[in-house]
């Protein structure tokens, strides 16, 4: 298999020199306790980092993610390799870890684009998607939105007007994930080299939508709760899959809890909106709650800027001042251990 189908470029293979040649490239497609799937030139292997990588790790995000590209040193005769090094990431979806300890996690690494995909009737959230759209933005791939089952909606031209607003420029396409035909319109995004990552709750049909794509029965899949329309989680780990045109897919557990990551810049792709008529504000620093002469203020008063929308704005807003005073925290602790 060439690379570049595998997304490899010229970013890679800059940063890969340093370990040429007693390394060769891999892209990780799955990990599982700690063993580490991936796939280079000559097909799938796998194998473990080294304890060099394990040693130096701070935080998870020190550890190969699906998507990674990496240095393995191949065993002679074997199908393994030691993975010697990560290569740097052009882009990675991450999100704070469950729990209260303040980390990131990775989702997935070098994407180029995020299928955001949500159930059009049970699962249908207009906060959450917002939520979904500011963690794929600071990313650095770009945002597909995904409304599916609409076979089940009575109401698709309601719906779609309310997410209209906050997509700001984002396309979006109304599917149904068990007809083939209607996900064509996707393959646009699928072409060779590109890598496409698949985030969405527990149910919304994520897997049978892979399903579709790839052409065959990789992914298990299960219906909803039928006493309280939750999803049931039935992709167990992320995955990355290499489609017959050369395209990839990165699919991913049901995220029942999705906490921010980033800093407050990140609200700047989902909130455009607001960004631009805030730009009109008296004060440069301005918190757009209680300053004279906010631009933003006035906008909700006289219905410019939906009042949901807004405080939906205010919440992630005051989420990431948390989490950044969290991690100046943590900073400030550890600098001080290194010293002491």
């Amino acid at each position: 298999m060439e690379l570049e189908t595998l997304g490899w470029n010229t970013f890679f293979a800059n940063h890969f020199k340093q370990y040429h040649p007693r390394c060769i490239p891999a892209r990780i497609v799955r990990e599982h306790k700690h063993i580490y799937y991936f796939m280079t030139e000559h097909g799938q292997q796998q194998g473990k980092i080294t304890g060099r990588i394990r040693h130096e790790a701070r935080s998870n995000v020190d550890f190969p993610a699906v998507g990674d590209w990496v240095a393995v040193k191949p065993l002679k005769k074997e199908n393994r390799g030691t993975i010697e090094a990560i290569l740097p990431r052009q882009s990675q979806f991450s999100r704070h870890e469950a729990g209260l300890q303040t980390d990131e996690q990775i989702i997935a690494a070098n994407i180029d684009t995020i299928f955001i995909m949500t159930d059009i009737e049970r699962n249908f959230n207009l906060r959450r998607l917002e939520r979904y759209l500011v963690l794929a933005y600071h990313s650095g791939a770009k945002p597909v939105v995904l409304l599916n089952k609409i076979d089940l909606c009575d109401d698709l031209d309601e719906k779609l007007a309310l997410v209209s607003p906050i997509l700001q420029g984002a396309p979006i396409h109304a599917i149904m994930a068990l007809s083939i035909e209607q996900c064509q319109v996707l393959h646009q995004y699928m072409t060779n080299g590109q890598t496409i990552a698949f985030l969405g709750s527990s149910g919304v049909g994520k897997s049978t939508l892979v399903n579709a794509l790839i052409g065959e029965e990789k992914q298990a899949t299960a219906p909803i709760r039928q006493n309280d329309g939750e999803g049931r989680h039935t992709t167990r780990h992320r995955e990355l899959f290499v489609l017959d045109n050369g395209g990839m897919l990165i699919d991913t557990p049901g995220l029942r809890e999705l906490q921010l990551w980033g800093t407050k810049e990140s609200l700047l792709g989902t909130f455009a909106d607001i960004a631009a008529i805030g730009e009109n504000c008296k004060f440069r620093d301005c918190t757009h709650t209680h300053e004279p002469m906010c631009a933003v203020v006035a906008a909700v008063d006289n219905e410019t800027i939906d009042i949901k929308r807004y405080e939906s704005y205010q919440t992630l807003r005051e989420e990431f001042e948390i989490l950044q005073k969290q991690q100046a925290t943590i900073a400030q602790q550890s600098k001080q251990r290194r010293f002491t």
